[in-house]
Formats: structure tokens, C-alpha cells, sequence
């Protein structure tokens, strides 16, 4: 199994379950690893048979940047399922983080698998 990457996806979104947090924008992390296979693209030199990790960062940056939501763990799930409907991917690894949410660590999160591993 080959796998596409995209280590600390920056995105500013309304995320937090305390008032006002509701009223603000604040950074989440994204950690995403997705089984792909990387034979034909690479045989071929040719992007459009390749997991395009820039058109994925965009779809996830422009939803996220939208949304208002309470929970990381929310966040994770609907961010799984943009991935494994829209982007045909089998398997994906995601963590989700949240810096700053708590003043003596560097930050909190949740990391998810969804899909088959093949």
C-alpha cells in the first residue's frame, strides 16, 4: 500500500463547544495519510492519476474555513468522509489538532482510521 501525505494542514475555523469560542476563529492541524496506488501515476509522469494533494488541501481548507463546529472529534469524522466520497480513497489515517486548547500543552487532538487497508 502506497500513501499520500499532508502533515499540519493549516486551517482557521470556528471549532469549540464554549461560548466564546463560537464567536471566534481559531487554528486546527490536520495530519492526513491516504492509501493510494502510485504505480500508474508515477509510470506515466501524469497528475491526473494521482491523489492531488494540493486540490485535497484546498477542498478541506475552503469546508473547514466555513464551518462552525463544536467538537474535534465532529471535525474528524466529517473531514474522513469528504475524503473517502469525494477523492476515492480506500484508507486514510487523520489527525486533527488543536494548539493552544489547553495553556500547558502544545496542543490536544484526535487521530481516526477509516476505510480498508488493501
Amino acid at each position: 500500500m502506497d500513501l499520500v501525505f499532508i502533515k499540519q494542514l493549516t486551517v482557521e475555523t470556528t471549532i469549540g463547544a464554549y461560548d466564546w469560542e463560537k464567536t471566534i476563529k481559531q487554528t486546527l492541524l490536520l495530519d492526513i495519510e491516504m492509501a493510494w496506488d502510485n504505480t500508474a501515476p508515477a509510470e506515466h509522469d501524469d497528475l491526473t492519476k494521482a491523489l492531488d494533494y494540493a486540490t485535497v488541501s484546498q477542498r478541506l481548507t475552503t469546508w473547514l474555513s466555513e464551518q462552525k463546529i463544536e467538537l474535534i472529534e465532529t471535525v474528524a469524522e466529517r473531514v474522513a468522509a469528504i475524503l473517502l466520497d469525494e477523492f476515492a480513497i480506500t484508507w486514510l489515517r487523520l489527525t486533527v489538532h488543536k494548539p493552544d486548547a489547553v495553556s500547558n500543552a502544545a496542543g490536544v487532538g484526535v487521530t481516526i482510521e477509516r476505510g480498508v487497508k488493501v
